[in-house]
């Protein structure tokens, strides 16, 4: 199927920030993938967004962002043959990776001290 909106989905967060929705699906997913910005689900979607970008699997269902134009981004699941399909795909591809201060949320972190004041911005 190559259209969301035909497919029978479950909408779990609307108008949704690229942030918030990797954080909802990386605490309601048993498994956790980040895929890089266009990458291909359901044949003919790409999912978009700012890296990482999470899909989730939670039994048979596929959790991912929608982003739709002129509507925002939601955070959509969908439990069908194509989602066990798109789950299998990403378990063989290994895209699964652990991103320990994503998931406490921590701050990533930097090697590079920051900078003191808004001069020192300017600076580099």
């Amino acid at each position: 199927m190559s259209c969301i909106e035909q497919m029978k989905y479950r909408i779990h967060l609307e108008r949704t920030s690229f942030k918030e929705a990797r954080e909802y699906i990386e605490k309601n997913s048993d498994e956790v993938y980040y895929v890089s910005p266009g990458y291909k689900i359901f044949k003919d979607y790409y999912i978009i967004g700012i890296p990482p970008v999470a899909v989730g699997a939670k039994g048979n269902a596929l959790i991912f962002t929608y982003t739709k134009p002129c509507y925002g981004s939601f955070v959509l699941s969908i439990a069908n043959e194509d989602s066990v399909k798109e789950i299998n795909r990403l378990r063989k591809s290994g895209k699964e990776k652990e991103l320990a201060s994503l998931k406490k949320g921590k701050p990533p972190e930097s090697t590079r001290a920051p900078a003191a004041s808004y001069q020192d911005i300017w600076k580099e």
